[in-house]
């Protein structure tokens, strides 16, 4: 268990050692950039790199089981062929 915490500890070390460096190569990326790639994938890291927000059921989704509902949620409007022009006209084109 000591492994692990001081593993971590190291990396979000290492992390804010290079987050400033990141950050002054443009507006686009960086900390937050990476965040959002690492816990919600390509696709959020992309889209948040646009200037788009990161919508409720994403942030919902890293909440332990309450993670699980969202995404059992997320799967049923797949299944229902829920697309990202009927996101964006119910949310608005913040988001999507």
């Amino acid at each position: 268990m000591k492994k692990l915490i001081a593993s971590l500890l190291v990396v979000l070390f290492v992390l804010m050692a290079f987050a400033p460096v990141a950050t002054a190569a443009g507006d686009k990326g960086g900390f937050m950039g990476f965040i959002v790639g690492c816990c919600f994938g390509i696709r959020s890291g992309a889209a948040y790199n646009d200037g788009k927000d990161l919508h409720w059921r994403e942030w919902a989704l890293i909440i332990p089981i309450a993670g699980i509902v969202v995404a059992i949620l997320n799967g049923l409007d797949g299944m229902n062929g829920l697309t990202s022009k009927d996101m964006a006209a119910q949310y608005g084109a913040n988001f999507y």
